[in-house]
């Protein structure tokens, strides 16, 4: 389906990759809806492309449903909100795997649920799930991380075919390092050579590709880290041992970033 004249609600607008994703789907033309929890950054963002702005925050009870009974009917929901779930099980109360949880994959898919049912009611929809090529290969200080996108995944990938006929596209957008914004980003992380990094922009474009295309799966990534990721998609415990050999580093520089920035 085409983005000009489409209602599109983008949930984690204020992330920096979500900032890119709403500025891509109103240069479209589409009629944005931009969320987030915060609202003196949402309004900014909002503002810069004459979006709507709605702010919830996820990882409550019933934000879901009070964020889609504010912005009404929709063709397109881009699921972008994710917290980072990065480090050591042990170092993460039952309340923060909650909350990690609930927004990566809870979340999505009552918007799915929710949004999607309305879509199917008039034939015509999509939905785009912005995962993370975590949610294909795991890494060590993880666990919780790839848990929600490997879950986010299956989940996504299932929903498509069921979709299939229906009027209603599913897609799913895979980046992998990207600069300049996001959890690697503001965790001043940095890639293991050879990787490669991407922009927020390249995740903006790889969203409005797969919803106007109805494509199932885009990798944002080098050449480099996608032919890795379909190597640990294929031989996973082989992988595991080269990733402690190159991408320990990057793993522990983003645990320790995400515990000095507090975005547990």
């Amino acid at each position: 389906m085409k983005l000009n004249g489409a209602r599109v609600l983008v949930t984690g607008a204020t992330g920096g990759i979500g900032e890119a994703i709403v500025a891509a789907c109103a240069a479209q033309g589409a009629s944005v809806i931009a969320s987030g929890r915060r609202a003196d950054a949402l309004e900014p963002i909002a503002r810069s492309v004459h979006a709507e702005m709605v702010t919830a925050d996820l990882s409550a009870d019933h934000a879901v449903e009070g964020l889609l009974a504010e912005v009404g009917d929709l063709d397109v929901v881009v699921a972008n909100a994710a917290l980072p779930g990065i480090g050591d099980l042990y170092e993460f109360t039952p309340e923060q795997i909650d909350r990690a949880l609930n927004v990566n994959l809870r979340a999505p898919m009552l918007l799915a649920r929710l949004a999607g049912e309305q879509m199917l009611a008039r034939g015509r929809g999509h939905l785009v799930f912005v995962n993370s090529l975590s949610g294909k290969v795991a890494s060590g200080q993880a666990s919780i991380y790839n848990a929600t996108k490997f879950g986010l995944r299956g989940f996504a990938l299932a929903l498509r075919e069921d979709m299939r006929g229906r009027g209603v596209g599913v897609s799913s957008v895979y980046p992998g390092f990207i600069r300049d914004a996001g959890m690697f980003a503001k965790a001043g992380a940095t890639a293991p050579v050879g990787a490669g990094t991407r922009s927020p922009g390249d995740v903006a474009a790889a969203v409005v590709r797969a919803v106007e295309h109805d494509i199932a799966e885009i990798d944002v990534a080098s050449a480099a880290l996608r032919a890795s990721s379909a190597f640990g998609l294929a031989v996973p415990h082989f992988a595991m041992h080269v990733q402690r050999r190159l991408g320990a580093k990057v793993m522990h520089d983003l645990a320790s970033g995400m515990r000095d920035l507090d975005m547990r």
